[in-house]
Protein backbone atom coordinates (compact mmCIF):
# COMPACT_ATOMS: atom_id res chain seq x y z
CA UNK A 1 0.00 0.00 0.00
CA UNK A 2 1.07 3.61 -0.58
CA UNK A 3 2.17 5.85 2.30
CA UNK A 4 -0.55 7.96 3.90
CA UNK A 5 0.40 11.24 5.59
CA UNK A 6 -1.93 12.57 8.29
CA UNK A 7 -1.43 16.15 9.46
CA UNK A 8 -2.67 16.76 13.01
CA UNK A 9 -2.27 14.11 15.70
CA UNK A 10 -5.31 15.06 17.76
CA UNK A 11 -8.67 13.50 18.49
CA UNK A 12 -9.35 12.99 14.76
CA UNK A 13 -5.96 12.48 13.15
CA UNK A 14 -4.50 9.98 15.60
CA UNK A 15 -7.32 7.38 15.53
CA UNK A 16 -7.55 7.74 11.75
CA UNK A 17 -3.79 7.16 11.44
CA UNK A 18 -3.98 4.02 13.56
CA UNK A 19 -6.87 2.66 11.49
CA UNK A 20 -4.94 3.09 8.24
CA UNK A 21 -1.91 1.45 9.88
CA UNK A 22 -4.01 -1.50 11.10
CA UNK A 23 -5.21 -1.89 7.52
CA UNK A 24 -1.64 -2.29 6.33
CA UNK A 25 -0.85 1.18 4.99
CA UNK A 26 2.38 2.87 6.08
CA UNK A 27 1.33 6.03 7.92
CA UNK A 28 3.41 9.14 8.53
CA UNK A 29 1.88 11.47 11.13
CA UNK A 30 2.69 15.18 11.28
CA UNK A 31 2.25 17.62 14.14
CA UNK A 32 3.79 20.96 15.03
CA UNK A 33 3.50 20.13 18.75
CA UNK A 34 6.88 18.68 19.70
CA UNK A 35 5.46 17.08 22.87
CA UNK A 36 2.98 15.05 20.82
CA UNK A 37 5.70 13.90 18.43
CA UNK A 38 7.86 12.88 21.38
CA UNK A 39 5.03 10.96 23.06
CA UNK A 40 4.04 9.08 19.91
CA UNK A 41 7.66 8.29 19.09
CA UNK A 42 7.82 6.62 22.49
CA UNK A 43 4.53 4.79 21.94
CA UNK A 44 2.68 6.84 24.57
CA UNK A 45 -0.88 8.02 24.15
CA UNK A 46 -2.11 11.40 25.39
CA UNK A 47 -5.76 10.69 24.54
CA UNK A 48 -7.64 8.67 27.13
CA UNK A 49 -9.68 6.43 24.83
CA UNK A 50 -6.64 5.51 22.69
CA UNK A 51 -4.44 3.01 24.57
CA UNK A 52 -0.69 3.34 24.32
CA UNK A 53 -0.53 -0.32 23.30
CA UNK A 54 -2.42 0.50 20.08
CA UNK A 55 0.18 3.10 19.17
CA UNK A 56 3.17 0.96 20.12
CA UNK A 57 1.83 -2.01 18.14
CA UNK A 58 1.73 -0.05 14.87
CA UNK A 59 4.97 1.80 15.60
CA UNK A 60 6.85 -1.43 16.35
CA UNK A 61 5.48 -2.99 13.16
CA UNK A 62 6.93 -0.11 11.15
CA UNK A 63 3.52 1.07 9.98
CA UNK A 64 3.33 4.30 12.00
CA UNK A 65 5.89 7.07 12.46
CA UNK A 66 5.54 10.72 13.49
CA UNK A 67 7.49 13.83 12.53
CA UNK A 68 7.35 17.62 12.53
CA UNK A 69 9.40 17.82 9.32
CA UNK A 70 6.99 18.70 6.48
CA UNK A 71 9.65 17.95 3.89
CA UNK A 72 8.72 14.30 4.38
CA UNK A 73 5.32 14.96 2.78
CA UNK A 74 7.03 14.07 -0.50
CA UNK A 75 7.12 10.45 0.71
CA UNK A 76 3.33 10.20 0.73
CA UNK A 77 0.89 9.56 -2.08
CA UNK A 78 -2.02 10.81 0.04
CA UNK A 79 -2.09 13.65 2.59
CA UNK A 80 -5.03 13.96 4.99
CA UNK A 81 -5.45 17.25 6.89
CA UNK A 82 -7.00 17.00 10.37
CA UNK A 83 -6.35 20.36 12.05
CA UNK A 84 -8.56 22.56 14.27
CA UNK A 85 -11.12 24.99 12.88
CA UNK A 86 -12.15 27.22 15.82
CA UNK A 87 -14.13 30.44 15.88
CA UNK A 88 -12.35 33.73 16.49
CA UNK A 89 -13.32 36.28 19.13
CA UNK A 90 -16.04 37.62 16.83
CA UNK A 91 -17.57 34.14 16.44
CA UNK A 92 -16.35 33.99 12.84
CA UNK A 93 -14.61 30.98 11.22
CA UNK A 94 -10.88 30.73 11.73
CA UNK A 95 -9.40 28.54 8.97
CA UNK A 96 -5.85 29.72 9.58
CA UNK A 97 -4.74 26.25 10.69
CA UNK A 98 -5.96 24.81 7.39
CA UNK A 99 -4.25 27.48 5.31
CA UNK A 100 -0.97 27.24 7.23
CA UNK A 101 -1.01 23.48 6.77
CA UNK A 102 -1.58 23.98 3.06
CA UNK A 103 1.40 26.33 2.93
CA UNK A 104 3.55 23.78 4.79
CA UNK A 105 2.75 20.78 2.59
CA UNK A 106 2.45 22.46 -0.83
CA UNK A 107 6.19 22.79 -1.64
CA UNK A 108 6.71 19.10 -0.91
CA UNK A 109 3.61 17.67 -2.60
CA UNK A 110 4.40 14.90 -5.07
CA UNK A 111 2.88 15.08 -8.56
CA UNK A 112 -0.22 12.92 -8.68
CA UNK A 113 -0.68 12.96 -4.90
CA UNK A 114 -4.08 13.22 -3.21
CA UNK A 115 -4.86 15.88 -0.59
CA UNK A 116 -7.95 15.38 1.57
CA UNK A 117 -9.26 17.94 4.04
CA UNK A 118 -11.15 16.46 7.00
CA UNK A 119 -11.42 19.55 9.24
CA UNK A 120 -15.01 20.72 9.65
CA UNK A 121 -15.61 23.97 7.79
CA UNK A 122 -18.03 25.93 5.62
CA UNK A 123 -18.91 24.86 2.05
CA UNK A 124 -16.33 26.16 -0.39
CA UNK A 125 -13.28 25.98 1.88
CA UNK A 126 -11.62 23.13 -0.02
CA UNK A 127 -11.96 24.57 -3.52
CA UNK A 128 -12.01 28.32 -2.73
CA UNK A 129 -9.50 28.63 0.12
CA UNK A 130 -7.27 25.56 0.38
CA UNK A 131 -6.97 24.92 -3.36
CA UNK A 132 -5.25 28.24 -4.29
CA UNK A 133 -2.81 27.85 -1.40
CA UNK A 134 -1.82 24.38 -2.57
CA UNK A 135 -1.55 25.48 -6.20
CA UNK A 136 0.54 28.55 -5.39
CA UNK A 137 2.94 26.63 -3.16
CA UNK A 138 3.34 23.60 -5.39
CA UNK A 139 3.25 25.17 -8.85
CA UNK A 140 0.71 22.49 -9.81
CA UNK A 141 -3.00 22.54 -10.67
CA UNK A 142 -5.60 20.74 -8.57
CA UNK A 143 -7.54 18.16 -10.55
CA UNK A 144 -4.74 17.97 -13.13
CA UNK A 145 -1.37 17.62 -11.40
CA UNK A 146 -2.67 16.54 -7.99
CA UNK A 147 -6.01 15.40 -6.58
CA UNK A 148 -8.11 17.27 -4.02
CA UNK A 149 -11.06 16.08 -1.91
CA UNK A 150 -13.00 16.67 1.30
CA UNK A 151 -14.14 13.98 3.74
CA UNK A 152 -15.69 15.13 7.03
CA UNK A 153 -14.40 13.54 10.21
CA UNK A 154 -16.86 11.48 12.22
CA UNK A 155 -15.52 10.72 15.67
CA UNK A 156 -17.56 9.62 18.68
CA UNK A 157 -15.17 9.72 21.66
CA UNK A 158 -16.48 8.15 24.83
CA UNK A 159 -18.56 5.59 22.95
CA UNK A 160 -16.91 2.18 23.52
CA UNK A 161 -18.85 0.71 20.58
CA UNK A 162 -17.58 3.31 18.12
CA UNK A 163 -14.89 2.07 15.73
CA UNK A 164 -13.28 4.19 13.03
CA UNK A 165 -13.47 1.36 10.50
CA UNK A 166 -17.24 0.99 10.91
CA UNK A 167 -18.26 4.64 10.68
CA UNK A 168 -19.36 5.35 7.07
CA UNK A 169 -17.07 7.88 5.34
CA UNK A 170 -18.59 10.63 3.20
CA UNK A 171 -16.25 11.76 0.40
CA UNK A 172 -16.49 14.56 -2.17
CA UNK A 173 -13.90 15.33 -4.83
CA UNK A 174 -12.96 18.42 -6.83
CA UNK A 175 -13.28 16.37 -10.04
CA UNK A 176 -14.53 12.84 -10.80
CA UNK A 177 -10.93 11.49 -10.86
CA UNK A 178 -10.28 13.24 -7.52
CA UNK A 179 -13.35 11.51 -6.06
CA UNK A 180 -12.25 8.16 -7.45
CA UNK A 181 -8.83 8.47 -5.84
CA UNK A 182 -10.30 9.55 -2.47
CA UNK A 183 -12.83 6.71 -2.44
CA UNK A 184 -10.06 4.22 -3.21
CA UNK A 185 -7.96 5.64 -0.37
CA UNK A 186 -10.61 5.34 2.31
CA UNK A 187 -11.78 1.92 1.15
CA UNK A 188 -8.40 0.60 2.29
CA UNK A 189 -9.37 1.31 5.89
CA UNK A 190 -13.12 2.04 6.14
CA UNK A 191 -15.87 -0.51 5.58
CA UNK A 192 -18.34 1.86 3.88
CA UNK A 193 -17.46 4.90 1.77
CA UNK A 194 -20.27 7.24 0.68
CA UNK A 195 -19.39 9.32 -2.42
CA UNK A 196 -21.14 12.65 -2.98
CA UNK A 197 -21.10 15.01 -5.95
CA UNK A 198 -18.59 17.62 -4.74
CA UNK A 199 -16.35 18.85 -1.95
CA UNK A 200 -19.05 21.37 -1.06
CA UNK A 201 -21.69 18.67 -0.68
CA UNK A 202 -19.39 16.77 1.67
CA UNK A 203 -18.64 19.94 3.65
CA UNK A 204 -22.36 20.69 3.92
CA UNK A 205 -23.08 17.13 5.08
CA UNK A 206 -20.94 17.54 8.17
CA UNK A 207 -22.57 20.86 9.02
CA UNK A 208 -26.05 19.36 8.66
CA UNK A 209 -25.16 16.54 11.06
CA UNK A 210 -24.03 18.95 13.76
CA UNK A 211 -26.70 21.59 13.16
CA UNK A 212 -29.32 18.85 13.55
CA UNK A 213 -27.92 18.07 17.00
CA UNK A 214 -27.52 21.70 18.02
CA UNK A 215 -31.10 22.63 17.14
CA UNK A 216 -32.60 19.61 18.88
CA UNK A 217 -30.50 20.08 22.00
CA UNK A 218 -31.67 23.70 22.07
CA UNK A 219 -35.26 22.48 21.81
CA UNK A 220 -35.02 20.24 24.87
CA UNK A 221 -33.08 22.92 26.76
CA UNK A 222 -35.93 25.36 26.13
CA UNK A 223 -38.55 22.75 27.02
CA UNK A 224 -36.66 22.05 30.25
CA UNK A 225 -37.32 25.64 31.31
CA UNK A 226 -40.94 25.62 30.12
CA UNK A 227 -41.82 22.28 31.68
CA UNK A 228 -39.91 23.16 34.84
CA UNK A 229 -42.11 26.23 35.29
CA UNK A 230 -45.11 23.90 35.03
CA UNK A 231 -43.70 21.49 37.60
CA UNK A 232 -43.01 18.82 34.95
CA UNK A 233 -39.75 16.86 34.88
CA UNK A 234 -38.28 17.04 31.35
CA UNK A 235 -36.27 13.87 31.95
CA UNK A 236 -39.41 11.87 32.73
CA UNK A 237 -41.07 13.27 29.61
CA UNK A 238 -38.13 12.32 27.38
CA UNK A 239 -38.00 8.80 28.77
CA UNK A 240 -41.70 8.38 28.09
CA UNK A 241 -41.50 9.87 24.58
CA UNK A 242 -38.60 7.66 23.55
CA UNK A 243 -40.83 4.59 23.88
CA UNK A 244 -42.47 5.66 20.61
CA UNK A 245 -40.91 3.33 18.00
CA UNK A 246 -41.15 5.84 15.15
CA UNK A 247 -40.92 9.57 14.53
CA UNK A 248 -39.00 10.47 17.71
CA UNK A 249 -35.32 10.64 18.57
CA UNK A 250 -34.29 11.49 22.15
CA UNK A 251 -32.05 14.48 22.88
CA UNK A 252 -31.14 15.56 26.38
CA UNK A 253 -30.74 18.94 28.11
CA UNK A 254 -27.53 20.01 29.76
CA UNK A 255 -25.55 22.94 31.17
CA UNK A 256 -24.53 24.16 27.70
CA UNK A 257 -22.81 22.81 24.61
CA UNK A 258 -19.23 21.61 24.52
CA UNK A 259 -16.70 19.91 22.30
CA UNK A 260 -15.12 21.10 19.11
CA UNK A 261 -18.16 20.44 16.88
CA UNK A 262 -21.63 21.28 18.15
CA UNK A 263 -20.92 24.77 19.65
CA UNK A 264 -18.84 25.83 16.64
CA UNK A 265 -19.83 24.17 13.37
CA UNK A 266 -23.33 25.68 12.97
CA UNK A 267 -21.80 29.16 12.96
CA UNK A 268 -19.60 28.23 10.00
CA UNK A 269 -22.76 27.91 7.92
CA UNK A 270 -24.31 31.03 9.46
CA UNK A 271 -21.23 33.04 8.45
CA UNK A 272 -21.11 31.61 4.92
CA UNK A 273 -24.85 32.04 4.38
CA UNK A 274 -24.52 35.83 4.71
CA UNK A 275 -22.40 35.83 1.55
CA UNK A 276 -25.50 34.61 -0.30
CA UNK A 277 -27.94 36.95 1.45
CA UNK A 278 -29.44 34.12 3.51
CA UNK A 279 -30.30 34.18 7.21
CA UNK A 280 -30.05 31.05 9.36
CA UNK A 281 -32.71 31.84 11.95
CA UNK A 282 -33.06 28.33 13.40
CA UNK A 283 -29.30 28.02 13.85
CA UNK A 284 -28.92 31.42 15.47
CA UNK A 285 -31.89 30.91 17.81
CA UNK A 286 -30.53 27.50 18.84
CA UNK A 287 -27.19 29.12 19.54
CA UNK A 288 -28.81 31.76 21.74
CA UNK A 289 -30.67 29.14 23.76
CA UNK A 290 -27.71 26.83 24.20
CA UNK A 291 -25.29 29.60 25.18
CA UNK A 292 -27.77 30.90 27.78
CA UNK A 293 -27.90 27.60 29.67
CA UNK A 294 -24.84 28.14 31.91
CA UNK A 295 -26.45 31.27 33.36
CA UNK A 296 -29.65 29.34 34.08
CA UNK A 297 -27.61 26.64 35.82
CA UNK A 298 -25.82 29.20 38.00
CA UNK A 299 -29.20 30.66 38.95
CA UNK A 300 -30.24 27.17 40.10
CA UNK A 301 -27.04 26.91 42.15
CA UNK A 302 -28.04 30.18 43.81
CA UNK A 303 -31.54 28.85 44.56
CA UNK A 304 -30.13 25.61 45.96
CA UNK A 305 -27.73 27.47 48.23
CA UNK A 306 -30.47 29.85 49.34
CA UNK A 307 -32.53 26.86 50.44
CA UNK A 308 -29.64 26.14 52.82
CA UNK A 309 -29.59 29.81 53.90
CA UNK A 310 -26.32 30.48 52.02
CA UNK A 311 -25.56 32.98 49.25
CA UNK A 312 -23.35 32.20 46.26
CA UNK A 313 -21.02 34.97 47.38
CA UNK A 314 -18.61 33.38 49.82
CA UNK A 315 -19.78 29.80 49.27
CA UNK A 316 -17.47 26.97 48.17
CA UNK A 317 -18.77 25.37 44.97
CA UNK A 318 -17.38 22.28 43.27
CA UNK A 319 -17.98 21.73 39.54
CA UNK A 320 -18.05 17.98 38.95
CA UNK A 321 -16.82 17.24 35.43
CA UNK A 322 -14.59 19.42 33.28
CA UNK A 323 -14.67 17.35 30.06
CA UNK A 324 -17.39 18.37 27.62
CA UNK A 325 -18.99 14.90 27.59
CA UNK A 326 -18.98 11.78 29.72
CA UNK A 327 -16.04 9.37 29.78
CA UNK A 328 -13.58 11.46 27.74
CA UNK A 329 -10.67 13.74 28.61
CA UNK A 330 -11.56 16.33 25.95
CA UNK A 331 -12.32 19.71 27.54
CA UNK A 332 -12.54 21.79 24.34
CA UNK A 333 -15.36 24.35 24.49
CA UNK A 334 -16.60 22.74 27.70
CA UNK A 335 -19.44 24.66 29.39
CA UNK A 336 -17.76 23.82 32.70
CA UNK A 337 -15.29 26.64 32.07
CA UNK A 338 -18.15 29.12 31.70
CA UNK A 339 -19.75 27.76 34.87
CA UNK A 340 -16.49 28.23 36.76
CA UNK A 341 -16.17 31.79 35.47
CA UNK A 342 -19.78 32.73 36.27
CA UNK A 343 -19.64 31.29 39.77
CA UNK A 344 -16.35 33.05 40.49
CA UNK A 345 -17.76 36.33 39.18
CA UNK A 346 -20.57 35.98 41.71
CA UNK A 347 -18.13 35.63 44.56
CA UNK A 348 -18.00 31.86 44.96
CA UNK A 349 -14.80 30.01 45.76
CA UNK A 350 -14.69 27.39 42.99
CA UNK A 351 -12.87 24.15 42.24
CA UNK A 352 -13.45 21.16 40.01
CA UNK A 353 -13.24 17.39 40.09
CA UNK A 354 -12.70 15.26 36.98
CA UNK A 355 -10.99 11.85 37.03
CA UNK A 356 -10.10 12.24 33.34
CA UNK A 357 -8.70 15.79 33.52
CA UNK A 358 -6.33 15.84 36.51
CA UNK A 359 -4.89 19.24 35.56
CA UNK A 360 -6.20 21.96 33.24
CA UNK A 361 -4.04 22.40 30.17
CA UNK A 362 -3.48 25.83 28.61
CA UNK A 363 -6.29 26.91 26.30
CA UNK A 364 -6.79 29.96 24.12
CA UNK A 365 -10.24 30.69 25.55
CA UNK A 366 -9.59 30.11 29.28
CA UNK A 367 -5.87 30.64 29.96
CA UNK A 368 -6.55 31.80 33.53
CA UNK A 369 -7.49 28.25 34.58
CA UNK A 370 -4.30 26.64 33.23
CA UNK A 371 -2.49 24.59 35.88
CA UNK A 372 -5.55 24.25 38.14
CA UNK A 373 -5.75 20.72 39.51
CA UNK A 374 -8.70 18.49 40.19
CA UNK A 375 -9.52 18.13 43.89
CA UNK A 376 -9.27 14.76 45.65
CA UNK A 377 -12.25 12.43 45.75
CA UNK A 378 -12.84 11.71 49.42
CA UNK A 379 -15.42 12.45 52.08
CA UNK A 380 -13.54 15.29 53.76
CA UNK A 381 -12.78 17.11 50.50
CA UNK A 382 -16.18 16.74 48.85
CA UNK A 383 -18.06 17.32 52.09
CA UNK A 384 -16.22 20.61 52.54
CA UNK A 385 -18.08 22.25 49.65
CA UNK A 386 -21.33 24.12 50.17
CA UNK A 387 -22.65 22.88 46.81
CA UNK A 388 -21.62 20.38 44.14
CA UNK A 389 -22.65 21.15 40.56
CA UNK A 390 -22.72 18.10 38.27
CA UNK A 391 -21.78 19.31 34.79
CA UNK A 392 -20.51 16.04 33.27
CA UNK A 393 -21.75 12.58 34.25
CA UNK A 394 -18.68 10.34 34.00
CA UNK A 395 -19.52 6.66 34.55
CA UNK A 396 -16.60 6.08 36.90
CA UNK A 397 -17.76 8.61 39.49
CA UNK A 398 -19.36 7.10 42.60
CA UNK A 399 -22.60 9.07 42.77
CA UNK A 400 -23.86 7.22 45.83
CA UNK A 401 -20.73 8.36 47.63
CA UNK A 402 -21.46 11.90 46.42
CA UNK A 403 -24.96 11.66 47.88
CA UNK A 404 -23.49 10.43 51.17
CA UNK A 405 -20.87 13.20 51.34
CA UNK A 406 -22.48 16.35 49.88
CA UNK A 407 -25.38 18.20 51.46
CA UNK A 408 -26.37 20.23 48.37
CA UNK A 409 -26.15 18.90 44.81
CA UNK A 410 -27.23 20.64 41.60
CA UNK A 411 -27.65 18.04 38.85
CA UNK A 412 -27.69 19.07 35.17
CA UNK A 413 -27.47 15.48 33.87
CA UNK A 414 -30.17 13.67 35.90
CA UNK A 415 -27.52 11.25 37.13
CA UNK A 416 -28.59 11.46 40.77
CA UNK A 417 -31.94 9.87 39.87
CA UNK A 418 -30.07 6.55 39.92
CA UNK A 419 -29.01 6.73 43.56
CA UNK A 420 -30.56 7.14 46.98
CA UNK A 421 -30.72 10.76 48.11
CA UNK A 422 -32.33 12.80 50.86
CA UNK A 423 -35.33 15.10 50.30
CA UNK A 424 -34.17 18.58 49.28
CA UNK A 425 -30.60 17.43 48.74
CA UNK A 426 -30.66 17.41 44.93
CA UNK A 427 -31.75 20.24 42.66
CA UNK A 428 -32.23 19.58 38.97
CA UNK A 429 -30.93 22.23 36.59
Amino acid sequence: MSTVAVVGMGYVGLPLSLQFARSGAPVLGFDVDASKVESLDAGRSYIRHIPSAAIEEQRAAGRFAVTADFRRVREAEAVIICVPTPLNRNREPDISFILRTGESIAPHLARGALVVLESTTYPGTTDEDLRPVLEAGSGMKAGIDFHLAFSPEREDPGNPNSQVARIPKVVGGLTPPCLERAVALYRQAIEQVVPVSSCRAAEATKLLENIFRSVNIALVNELKLVYGAMGIDIWEVIQAARTKPFGFMPFYPGPGLGGHCIPIDPFYLTWKAREFGQHTRFIELAGEINTSMPRHVVERVGEALNSHRKPINGSRVLVLGLAYKANVDDDRESPSYILLDLLEQRGASVAYYDPHVPVIRPTREHPHWAGTRSVDWDRDTIGGFDAVLIATAHDDVDYQALADWAGCIVDTRNVMARVKTMPGQVWKA
